[in-house]
């Protein structure tokens, strides 16, 4: 089992930007990551499957709901303090991060933000603890990268909802307690439902065969007539604009996430340029693996300014859906490279499991296409820059 010797790279000082409340919560997720997950990381991607003792663990350093108030449960902290617990999972593992934000920004997001009184204190402080993981309906088999066109609905039956469809591609779905379901009613009007694990004709099953996010457990979301209570609907939002709120959300932390990925593949090839011997000196002596690194390190520093900037912007409320998008656009294309190239720089030792490089790479294909695809995020950029809309 190879030693996690990470410490951080920070080339422009951007330490110096942070609060110590910031650098406390990032160093507390770092020494927890490297203490009881990068042990674990490689043989649970071997076995597709998520490690699910780690959830209190999650829980401890805040990485459910970091920016709820504490009154539900959450740390009450900032959106700088949430991006860097999320760079930090996903420089272990992309899985790792994505079973924290699907709970903190898709789940309990949107019952903070649209639920009522009643659901925020009945749902967030149980998954603020970990006690329920909980998971969010969007995605169908057939409406992928056009949410709208959903065929998930719900009929109005007097005392309850009845819900029919299927949602598909959805992390925590095999353990979660708790869905975030997204449907139609009977206009057509997108609402969203909280679907509680043992309502009758609802299941979740395991989806295998991944290549890619084998650390964390992807599952369908069945409603074969399920009766929700009517009490279980979120009064807040209606329409597309409530989903997709979320993924602002979601998008924000793979924004920082993926520079923990990047980060790590740079760590590792630079410390095997240092340490691998041919032709009687490092390979990092060479110039083309020198190329490599310099290229790593100013790319991923660039991210960092920009995500750094993003946060800010988060916090003061003035950050919009197409900054959002260039982040996580920029920020995942940019580990993909780096990851690419730090699996060249090691040669046949960078396909094993005896580094994570690769795991790196296939978890970014993943990553690359949720939570809007890497051409989608371009579009929503074109759109904010000229003003028409290209995606139809």
């Amino acid at each position: 089992m190879r030693t996690d010797q990470y410490q951080g790279h920070d080339y422009y000082l951007m330490d110096e930007l942070l609060t110590d409340e910031h650098k406390l919560i990032r160093d507390a997720a770092r020494e927890w990551v490297k203490k009881e997950v990068s042990p674990i990381i490689e043989e649970a991607a071997e076995n597709c499957k998520f490690p699910q003792h780690l959830l209190p663990g999650l829980a401890s350093i805040g990485a459910f709901g970091p920016y709820i108030p504490e009154q539900y449960g959450g740390a009450g902290l900032d959106q700088i303090a949430y991006g860097l617990i999320m760079q930090e999972l996903e420089r272990c593992d992309s899985g790792l991060r994505s079973t924290a934000s699907v709970q903190s920004s898709l789940v309990m997001y949107p019952i903070w933000k649209y639920g009522t009184e009643e659901q925020r204190m009945k749902y967030l402080p149980k998954l603020a603890a970990g006690e329920w993981i909980g998971c969010f309906g969007l995605t169908e088999p057939d409406h992928g990268s056009n949410p709208g066109g959903m065929t998930t609905n719900f009929k109005d039956m007097g005392d309850h909802y009845l819900l029919n469809g299927a949602k598909m591609w959805i992390s925590n779905a095999p353990f979660a307690q708790v869905a975030v379901v997204w449907a139609k009613n009977e206009e057509g009007r997108i609402h969203g439902l909280v679907v509680e694990r043992g309502m009758e004709g609802f299941s979740t099953p395991t989806m295998h065969g991944k290549w890619s996010l084998r650390a964390s457990d992807t599952g369908e979301l069945i409603f074969d007539n399920v009766k929700v209570p009517k009490e279980n609907l979120l009064p807040g939002r209606s329409g597309l604009g409530g989903p997709l709120s979320c993924l602002d959300s979601a998008r924000y932390g793979i924004a920082w996430g993926a520079i923990g990925a990047a980060l790590d593949c740079y760590d590792v090839a630079l410390r095997y340029s240092q340490e691998r011997m041919q032709f009687n000196k490092p390979i990092g002596a060479f110039q083309l693996q020198q190329k490599k690194l310099a290229e790593m390190i100013t790319e991923i520093t660039k991210a960092q300014l920009l995500t750094l900037r993003l946060g800010q912007l988060r916090n003061e409320g003035r950050a919009t859906s197409a900054m959002i998008s260039m982040a996580k656009r920029n920020n995942v294309d940019m580990a993909k490279t780096i990851a690419s190239n730090a699996r060249q720089m090691l040669g046949g030792m960078g396909i094993t499991g005896e580094y994570p490089i690769m795991r790196h790479m296939m978890n970014l294909e993943s990553v690359i296409t949720y939570e809007g695809t890497h051409d989608i995020h371009l579009l929503i950029t074109g759109l904010d820059v000229t003003g028409f809309d290209a995606f139809k």
